[in-house]
């Protein structure tokens, strides 16, 4: 399909579609809304026309109340804004619900799909056997997180399905109930959930898509190659971290942790019951009647009831299905046995876990741990371990298996002690996978690592049954320097060698987009991560180990999101990239992978980049030293001015005081506290990077994305090298998807929303910086690809993301016009908390409509 009929064909079924059922959505009754839906439009071309002439969002504002007599009071002004954000949060919805039912059509050719390279499989026996060999060492690892990006509570989500599917077939009575229902919807929750409700919420989307779509793409790659098996590794794994992921939060303790792996375990079984229900209503014959009852009976009791201290199921229901399978296969001439291999597939696939529950500490609480611990050993470490060089310690840490109480610590202390303890249990009743992974962040040396195994190892683990991945994450531009170095220290410890044989000679590696793009701006963190990638790679090579690497990735660019699969089909050979295996948080769920035609086309993509990368023979997308060398020499350059703009002392002053940055800790969508310290002053090492994005979006500048990028082209250009930058662009697919995720960033951001900041006696000459990089960036990537306008290579999208943020843009503006009234510090102290919660309240939208912008 043309580029030009599939925006012909976004135009017809997605504009246009929301154009017709906006307009009925605005003439509904609803509570309190009285004149809501007719001054809407007025005010979104009101708000239009004065940013167009570059005005203050208070003059904005002001001048439409000008206009309507009925609104002099203060009071009144205000209850309209807070109306006005509950119709723009619905129509948000009523977007993202009309683009997903149009799904299916606007994505039907998308270039590269696993399908096309399956079929063209099929007439070339060579390449079937190699996609074959590739199929049964691959694996697509998708770790579901609580990330504070989701703000659309379960009820929401359960309507937006709805309405999803009514639209699919323009069910107009339905459409018109689901549109009444979501108008009366809350849309946020009056108290901040805890890790169980977050753990609830995502568990909803394993339930109602991941269940059917993981299933249903394995059964279409079985049919699309003959023979191919997934018994080592499975095709797709599912990871999830609410319940598991403690790295500074408080909340997240051991009793949560057994919580959410028996909720995890409560909804996989009755997904199977569901669909043994229906297997039951097919299979009346004789001669299954005991395996039958059989799995009646596992089925509900671990439905319905908290089983005491259960245990892994999985191979007594396998073989009861196979059971069943034999008989229909002797006597009844095959009648359902594919209806009986699909529920074996799921059983396989899931286990009585769902998705493997993985633990996250940060080194500092897990150090402290260790030394709290020495106190209790029979076998006591060297005197003064703690004041030794990293060299030593690693020399003097033994592994002995002792018993240390669990009780007796601080709070982290013990929490760590229960937790080791516990993942033994979950593992006894889930099945290894059930927790087999513990994630050490902001990891900086090995001593980190081996202490870690220590604390297995005087917590009732045995050596030979230690069947745990111990994972460090390096985040820092620091830290991701220093990697391959800890790393080395691993290989080459006789202990660790041994158990990395144990668990098939296969080292997890996470690596951070959020802290490090923090820490050393877009282009750097990139690089550096890159960088890392090839030596981490080279050295595993050497020592004869299987590397994963696991990618902390966010939903912007500026958090290693944007278009992932791009970044995974070109990494060239350099990069070890037989496993696929990254984070999907918040918004990037629900918008990527919300609904059975969204997850299957975009697991569909993973699975396919991984593919399209290994069966690439040639170089192209492997940099050469010459193109190592320029590329880093513009990350360098980005590096610094990055890091000028971020040691400025306007710079968190600026963030603080003209975004809702202070606000975010209301803001009841997460039980994570939106920075570490959470008691102290603010920092910016201690600010959440998703916080840090989050702020910059609604400012609508995004400086994460690309702050710097400019600044490094510019100086490309001025050391004679732009043929060659201009030749990476076209000849890279990694380069190339860098550029082009930092143009989604950049066409998200507005700086005539805040230009009335330019003349602000304390942040004027800081706005203008800002401006100045934003302009910079903008005209040498237009420069760069060719075009006149950013995204102009991706028109679709293009003007999706135009009709979001059109329909965004009065929030923006009463966001910031509530911001000016803050900090004029001219309102009472009522005034002040009502202000407070309409900053709050336009946050939600503003980041639902952004799509992946925190």
């Amino acid at each position: 399909m043309k580029l030009s009929q599939k925006e012909a064909l976004f135009a017809s079924e997605v504009v246009t579609r929301f154009e017709l059922y906006n307009s009925l959505f605005l003439t509904l009754p609803f509570y309190r809304v009285k004149h809501t839906g007719t001054l809407l439009p007025f005010f979104t071309s009101h708000c239009e026309e004065g940013v167009k002439q570059n005005l203050a969002p208070s003059d904005i504002i002001e001048s439409f109340f000008g206009q309507y007599e009925q609104y002099v009071q203060s009071s009144d002004r205000i209850d309209l804004l807070f109306r006005f954000i509950q119709y723009i949060e619905r129509q948000v919805v009523l977007f993202d619900a009309i683009e997903d039912s149009a799904f299916s059509k606007t994505n039907s050719a998308e270039e590269n799909a696993l399908a096309f390279l399956l079929q063209q499989a099929a007439s070339n026996p060579e390449m079937k056997a190699e996609i074959k060999k590739k199929l049964e060492e691959f694996s697509l690892r998708l770790v579901l997180t609580a990330h504070p990006t989701q703000f659309y509570p379960g009820r929401v989500l359960a309507i937006i399905t709805d309405l999803t599917e009514a639209l699919k077939t323009n069910d107009i009575n339905t459409i018109n109930l689901l549109l009444q229902q979501l108008g009366k919807t809350p849309f946020f929750n009056k108290s901040k959930p805890t890790p169980v409700d977050e753990a609830a919420s995502l568990v909803w989307f394993l339930e109602n898509v991941f269940y059917k779509v993981i299933s249903a793409l394995q059964k279409e790659v079985e049919n699309e190659v003959e023979g191919v098996t997934f018994n080592q590794n499975q095709l797709i794994e599912l990871g999830f971290w609410p319940g598991g992921d403690r790295d500074g939060n408080p909340n997240v303790t051991c009793q949560i942790t057994k919580e959410v792996s028996e909720l995890l375990r409560e909804i996989i079984f009755r997904c199977y019951y569901r669909d043994f229900r229906d297997l039951k209503r097919r299979i009346t014959f004789r001669g299954v009647e005991t395996p039958m009852a059989r799995l009646q009976e596992l089925f509900y009791q671990n439905s319905f009831t908290r089983v005491e201290n259960p245990v892994d199921l999985q191979g007594e229901i396998i073989e009861n299905l196979e059971a069943i399978k034999g008989v229909l296969q002797r006597a009844h001439d095959n009648l359902f046995v594919d209806n009986v291999d699909d529920l074996i597939r799921k059983v396989k696939i899931f286990g009585c876990y769902f998705a493997s529950l993985d633990i996250r500490q940060d080194s500092r609480v897990l150090r402290k741990a260790h030394q709290a611990a020495r106190a209790f050993l029979k076998n006591p470490v060297v005197d003064g371990y703690d004041e030794l060089s990293e060299d030593e310690k690693v020399k003097h840490i033994t592994f002995n298996e002792e018993d240390v109480p669990s009780e007796g610590y601080d709070s982290l202390g013990e929490d760590t002690f229960q937790t080791i303890r516990l993942m033994k249990r979950m593992q006894y009743s889930g099945g290894e996978k059930a927790s087999h992974r513990f994630i050490i962040s902001n990891c900086q040396r090995a001593s980190d690592i081996l202490q870690l195994i220590n604390l297995f190892l005087w917590s009732g683990w045995k050596k030979d049954e230690l069947n745990i991945d111990f994972v460090p994450l390096f985040e820092t531009v620091q830290d991701l320097s220093s990697a391959s170095a800890v790393m080395e220290t691993l290989y080459t410890n006789p202990f660790y060698k041994e158990h990395l044989l144990k668990r098939g000679n296969k080292q997890i590696i996470m690596l951070g987009f959020s802290d490090s793009t923090k820490d050393g701006g877009y282009l750097m963190a990139n690089w550096s991560i890159y960088k890392a990638k090839a030596e981490l790679t080279s050295l595993a090579r050497r020592y004869g180990i299987q590397l994963a690497f696991f990618d902390g990735r966010g939903g912007p660019p500026a958090r290693g999101g944007g278009k992932t699969h791009r970044f995974y089909a070109t990494m060239g050979k350099e990069i070890a990239n037989d496993n696929i295996q990254l984070t999907i948080q918040g918004q990037t769920i629900s918008s990527q992978y919300g609904s059975f035609d969204t997850a299957h086309h975009n697991i569909e993509q993973m699975i396919n980049a991984g593919l399209v990368n290994a069966l690439d023979k040639s170089d192209k997308n492997t940099f050469s030293q010459q193109q190592k060398d320029l590329i880093q020499s513009m990350a360098s350059a980005s590096h610094n001015a990055f890091v000028t703009l971020r040691e400025d002392p306007l710079f968190l002053k600026y963030l603080e005081k003209l975004s809702p940055l202070k606000h975010l800790s209301h803001i009841n969508i997460s039980s994570r506290p939106v920075k570490r310290n959470s008691g102290g002053e603010l920092k910016l090492e201690d600010l959440r990077a998703i916080s840090f994005v989050t702020a910059w979006s609604q400012l609508k500048q995004n400086i994460p994305g690309f702050y710097g990028v400019g600044t490094a082209l510019k100086t490309a250009k001025e050391n004679g090298v732009w043929d060659e930058v201009k030749n990476l662009y076209n000849t890279s697919g990694q380069f190339k998807t860098m550029m082009d995720n930092c143009m989604m960033s950049m066409s998200k951001a507005d700086f005539r929303i805040t230009t009335h900041l330019s003349k602000d006696k304390d942040f004027g000459a800081f706005w203008f910086r800002l401006k100045e990089e934003y302009d910079l960036t903008k005209s040498l990537l237009l420069e760069l690809t060719g075009t006149s306008e950013l995204l102009e290579q991706y028109p679709v999208e293009k003007r999706s993301i135009a009709l979001r943020e059109k329909i965004i843009l009065p929030l923006v503006l009463i966001q910031h016009y509530a911001l000016q009234q803050l900090n004029e510090g001219k309102v009472s102290e009522e005034q002040t908390s009502v202000l407070s919660k309409l900053v709050i309240r336009t946050v939600y939208g503003i980041v639902n409509a952004g799509r992946n912008l925190a």
